[in-house]
């Protein structure tokens, strides 16, 4: 009788134990977030158009670009993509979003390539991904302007593998 009591609190430990561990997980996972707002007032402001590269990769306002971008992606991202943008395997491991581009030896296909990034990357920002009605990324418009959004651009720049 005194086995089967231990084997009893052996069991119900470790099924709290991963109820807990789950718990944590669902928390540091997507959990309900709430978008937030970035202060980009010291960067120089880019106008209503939206521009086809990030004017933040370098050039006067880079410094102050990946100051704003570091933080606003510590707000606003790395709950899902991970701090320092090191996936948790959830979702996308940022550091790699441009890495088919940087193995590129011809310079017009890799200017080619970093264009279509760019392009994919403020329309997933801006409008967010889902599939069979399950929103995998929400959509950022009206929330980040394109000054942050292109300074989270410009923080995971300095972010990419080796």
């Amino acid at each position: 009788m005194k086995t089967l009591r231990n084997t009893y609190r052996l069991l119900m430990a470790a099924s709290l134990s991963a109820c807990l561990s789950l718990a944590t997980l669902s928390a540091m996972a997507h959990g309900d977030v709430v978008p937030q707002s970035v202060d980009t007032s010291t960067l120089p402001q880019l106008g209503a158009k939206w521009l086809d590269n990030n004017p933040y990769s370098k050039g006067e306002a880079h410094t102050e670009a990946l100051r704003i971008g570091s933080s606003a992606y510590n707000q606003n991202c790395a709950r899902c993509h991970g701090l320092e943008a090191i996936s948790g395997g959830i979702s996308p491991d940022l550091r790699k979003l441009d890495s088919d581009c940087m193995s590129l030896g011809d310079e017009t296909k890799k200017l080619a390539c970093f264009q279509e990034i760019n392009d994919y990357f403020v329309s997933t920002v801006r409008r967010g991904r889902a599939r069979d009605g399950r929103v995998y990324m929400p959509p950022f418009e009206g929330i980040l302007t394109q000054e942050a959004m292109w300074s989270i651009k410009t923080y995971l720049e300095t972010r990419r593998e080796p």
